[in-house]
């Protein structure tokens, strides 16, 4: 399965910018892309998935939060 990177901007406008076999390239060309680039761009991030359909369903869905630390 191939790792994606995505720029996300508000009101879920997600861009493709990449695809990667290994997580180590996706992880090394998403560290530069933030490096790069203005905090007005959108969040970088890097999804795993089948195909890119269901890496941008996964970037889209609503996580619950973690435990706070002393639950």
């Amino acid at each position: 399965m191939p790792y994606f990177v995505f720029s996300i901007k508000p009101f879920a406008q997600i861009e493709k910018l990449a695809e990667f076999d290994k997580f180590r390239d996706a992880s090394t060309h998403a560290k530069a892309l933030r490096h790069q680039r203005a905090a007005a761009d959108g969040r970088i991030k890097v999804m795993f998935a089948d195909n890119q359909q269901l890496a941008e369903d996964l970037l889209c869905q609503i996580r619950d939060p973690g435990p706070s630390g002393d639950e």
